[in-house]
């Protein structure tokens, strides 16, 4: 089968584009695969950070065709031509955006082919004028759905009517290195290694809940405790919130942030040093970073919005609280001086086999396949 993805790769940077990519190495097991992405992703008014684009080499092995910009209806039809012509199978868009909506929702229409959408997001976190329209419009060029958590998956049922839907599970994130020993991480960290480590990790917007692991890290308890935070990510968000939250509680000998955005070959480093990843988000529908923690067998603490708790079965892999600063202290300790940690590495190591790319590929696959037959009924 010929199967076009659509949606962001390299040289665009970040979760989205690692998913896109890694779905489609498993893919071109068995398939012929091409890649199509943009020339424009976001117009720089509407970006906040620093770039949109990764400085490392691009994936082996992959096609990757940059004719799309999100802001330019000419490259939209042009693209869909191109993907039509080419005499594809299948296309397979990632969704995350509303603000994408009109770009892919068009190139989909126009590809002559069976559109089978892989949803990160339907509502966004931070909404827009506009996002419900553009939903809308996307979902109408799309024949099948698959969400990648239940949450995604009932957001998406106002907007499909009786188009086929499904849910599988965010596969893990194995691309980032391998695990090594502990104390060899936070060499190369330069950090002590006489602490226990807690890791914030990923770009920092004001759903993501920095604030609240902060003010946690205010408890009483953790005064006389040999306990750091390291913060690795970039600002999306006014950095002066947070700081003021570390200068109320004296957190400054206690937090660590590395403000930028983490390479892919310096990833690892972070996660191998850490003792526990903590995810305080206000709002969610899943996560990335969840995965990353899979692949290098991390505890977790992560709060009870979305579809985090899918991700995440509580008292097994870690734990899942309520989004408040008390609710996440209490996980922190109880991690720490109540849990098994051994018992746990295990049952992660038991629950990340669950989160594989080719059950993903063939979710998406079976999916496409009841397009077919539903087609062929009429």
């Amino acid at each position: 089968m010929k199967i076009a993805i659509i949606g962001t790769a390299y040289p665009y940077r970040g979760g989205l584009a690692a998913f896109n990519e890694r779905l489609a190495v498993e893919l071109a097991k068995n398939h012929e695969v091409a890649i199509f992405t943009f020339t424009l992703q976001y117009p720089g008014f509407l970006f906040p950070g620093k770039s949109q684009y990764t400085d490392g080499p691009a994936p082996e092995g992959l096609k990757i065709v940059r004719n799309i910009n999100s802001v330019n209806p000419l490259s939209w039809y042009s693209a869909g031509r191109q993907i039509k012509r080419e005499g594809f199978d299948l296309a397979i868009i990632g969704f995350w955006l509303p603000f994408m909506g009109p770009a892919l929702g068009t190139v989909g229409r126009l590809t002559g082919c069976p559109v089978i959408s892989v949803v990160h997001n339907i509502i966004p976190h931070e909404p827009r004028p506009g996002d419900v329209a553009f939903a809308r419009y996307y979902c109408g060029a799309s024949d099948g759905f698959l969400s990648l958590t239940d949450s995604v998956a009932e957001d998406l049922k106002r907007f499909i009517g009786d188009k086929p839907s499904v849910v599988s599970p965010h596969p893990v994130y194995d691309h980032f290195g391998e695990r090594t020993a502990r104390e060899t991480a936070l060499g190369k960290l330069d950090l002590p290694t006489d602490k226990e480590y807690l890791l914030f990790f990923g770009l920092i917007r004001d759903y993501k809940g920095l604030d609240l692991l902060l003010e946690a890290l205010g408890d009483e308890r953790f005064e006389n405790r040999n306990l750091h935070l390291l913060v690795a990510g970039e600002f999306y968000t006014e950095r002066s919130v947070y700081d003021s939250i570390i200068e109320k509680h004296g957190l400054g000998d206690r937090v660590t942030i590395i403000a930028q955005f983490i390479p892919d070959e310096e990833v690892a480093d972070y996660f191998n040093a850490a003792d526990l990843l903590v995810q305080p988000y206000k709002t969610a529908t899943q996560s990335g970073v969840t995965q990353i923690a899979y692949h290098f067998e991390k505890p977790m603490i992560v709060t009870d919005v979305g579809g985090l708790a899918e991700m995440c079965p509580d008292g097994r892999v870690g734990y899942v609280v309520d989004p408040q600063p008390a609710a996440i202290a209490d996980a922190i300790v109880r991690y720490f001086d109540a849990t098994d940690r051994e018992a746990m590495q295990e049952m992660i190591r038991k629950e990340k086999r669950r989160y594989d790319w080719g059950t993903m590929a063939d979710a998406v696959l079976q999916l496409a396949a009841d397009v077919a037959r539903r087609r062929e009924r009429g």
